[in-house]
């Protein structure tokens, strides 16, 4: 079970550096782009259903249900990422990424209410050990719930956006919702 975690842990990793390949491709003229957006897309579905396939046969498999739910994500299949991340969350409760990465889908969704929960739950899952190399996701868990809080309890709001700022100083967003609740 450790190599599961370490894998899937690398492959988060990974993940995270996939969508600055994207930014690569946006930089190519508009008919490369109109061709790319065609090839990725068929090429996206034909991943889909192969790891449909390969979790069929192994519904255990972590890295595949982590690869599949990034491919719904960069569909935009707000639906399915979150499920398909809820499954890892089942499999790997103390993995604290399958709840940024449900949070971050339910986001992408409009669906703040559940986003909410899924940050509180990945903060409450990042261990002691883990909190440096997930600071910057943290900074953002509680930019978010200090966002969503400003109205219904500014005072919960003001402890959520210190503790933002405590893990990313030099957050711009972060500093000006402090400016606001301060005023």
């Amino acid at each position: 079970m450790k190599m599961t975690k370490v894998n899937v842990k690398n492959l988060f990793l990974g993940l995270l550096f996939v969508g600055s390949a994207s930014l690569v491709s946006a930089q190519t003229t508009q008919t490369d782009s109109a061709n790319n957006a065609a090839a990725t897309s068929q090429a996206g579905g034909n991943a889909v259903e192969s790891l449909k396939k390969q979790i069929e046969a192994n519904p255990n498999d972590t890295e595949a249900l982590a690869k599949l739910a990034t491919a719904y994500q960069e569909a935009s299949d707000w639906t399915n990422a979150v499920e398909t991340w809820k499954k890892i969350s089942v499999l790997l409760p103390d993995w604290a990424p399958s709840y940024y990465s449900q949070a971050y889908a339910y986001q992408s969704a409009k669906d703040d209410a559940n986003a909410k929960i899924a940050y509180e739950k990945y903060i409450a899952t990042v261990k002691p050990e883990e909190i440096e190399q997930n600071k910057k996701n943290l900074a953002y868990a509680y930019f978010f719930l200090a966002f969503t809080e400003q109205q219904t309890d500014p005072a919960k709001a003001k402890e959520h956006i210190a503790k933002s700022l405590e893990y990313d100083p030099s957050n711009q967003d972060a500093i000006k919702l402090k400016e606001a609740l301060n005023s």
